[in-house]
């Protein structure tokens, strides 16, 4: 079984399971809005995945990754890229293909509703092949759905880093929570991206995965 995937952040660590990320199951991160910190929590365990020449794929996201950022916090951008799905079905599609092919060893998706039996599929898939680390962005009412998540977090902004309250979480009562240190402002990635085109094509999470460059 692989070991989990450090996070990074050292208070974080003490906390999760076995010290790090959980691989081959669902992480889900549910935060108000995008840009609040999230991606500040994942990206130091991100960077040292590229660091070994490890892909990450972002599917679906909100906004168009913005790559001076990206580099400037470690990560390998030529180990990076974006799917575009233009609706809900392709987006969970290219999830579980992408799952399935031991493609990536981290997924981050920005899924639109999903269902307990998608997540079911999705969480499946992730036990497979090189068991990557998967990362969903959800909204707060998500916590009132049940999910086959092994790694539930609740964020909030905080003026010195991010609010983490664990929902769920293996081998622990969930509601701890603390307080995560972020090594650049919460803003910085959400202020600087722009929204990602959307596209006419019904196939296009199918075909089309863009190579992050700055």
């Amino acid at each position: 079984m692989l070991s989990p995937l450090p996070s990074g952040h050292a208070a974080l660590d003490r906390e999760l399971p076995g010290g790090g990320w959980p691989r081959g199951t669902l992480t889900e991160l549910l935060g108000a809005h995008p840009g609040i910190g999230e991606l500040q929590l994942v990206l130091p365990a991100l960077a040292a995945l590229t660091a070994q020449g490890r892909r990450v794929a972002w599917l679906a996201p909100p906004h168009l990754p913005y790559a001076p950022a990206l580099a400037a916090a470690g990560l390998d951008l030529a180990c990076l890229v974006v799917v575009r799905a233009p609706g809900r079905r392709d987006a969970l599609w290219a999830a579980e293909q992408a799952l399935r092919a031991g493609s990536c060893h981290a997924l981050l998706a920005w899924l639109h509703s999903p269902g307990y039996n998608e997540l079911r599929r999705l969480s499946l898939a992730a036990a497979t092949g090189v068991r990557p680390c998967v990362f969903l962005f959800r909204p707060p009412a998500a916590a009132a759905t049940p999910s086959p998540a092994s790694l539930r977090l609740a964020l909030e902004p905080a003026a010195a880093g991010l609010g983490v309250s664990f929902l769920k979480r293996r081998g622990a009562a969930p509601g701890a929570s603390l307080l995560v240190p972020l090594r650049t402002p919460a803003h910085a990635l959400g202020r600087t991206a722009f929204p990602l085109p959307a596209s006419g094509d019904a196939g296009g999470a199918r075909r089309l995965g863009v190579p992050l460059h700055a």
